[in-house]
């Protein structure tokens, strides 16, 4: 079966993610940690990590059994097709997101455009590309999952 990214509601992913699971669909709605200020206040809530979408995983005949839930607005497209998203990807974030907050990195002589693999933290056995190499930070490019990374030289 194939993930697919379904854009929902404002505010309506965790809603959404388990009206559908619900029903027999499985989703995956990957949550950050953040600590909200009110006037009153200090609260720690759990917000999606990307607004308005969540993942789900359906057999291509089942894809409509999606909008039977309220909330559920369209699927993201890519090339005139639903978004295919491949299972590695939902790891890889799911990985980044059970990763702890601190890991150890060591580094050797990096220069602009080498070619690294990632030994440790969320990204491991990640292919990175050496965008920036500034005083205080390094530029990572993962192509695999179409995004940069920013390492702070004080952690490694």
């Amino acid at each position: 079966m194939n993930w697919y990214v379904v854009y929902t509601k404002p505010k309506w992913e965790k809603k959404v993610a388990e009206r559908l699971n619900e029903i027999g669909v499985l989703t995956y709605c990957p949550l950050i940690t953040k600590t909200s200020q009110w006037s009153d206040r200090k609260k720690t809530i759990s917000v999606p990590l990307f607004n308005s979408y969540i993942f789900v995983q359906v057999e291509e005949k089942d894809r409509n059994s999606v909008f039977e839930v309220t909330g559920a607005v369209r699927y993201l497209f890519w090339l005139g097709k639903p978004a295919v998203v491949k299972h590695s990807e939902i790891e890889t974030i799911q990985n980044w997101l059970s990763a702890p907050d601190h890991f150890e990195v060591s580094l050797d002589t990096w220069k602009k455009g080498d070619e690294i693999v990632l030994e440790s933290g969320p990204f491991i056995n990640q292919l990175a590309t050496i965008q920036e190499v500034k005083q205080n930070h390094y530029v990572l490019i993962l192509e695999s999952l179409g995004c940069m990374l920013r390492v702070d030289k004080k952690r490694v």
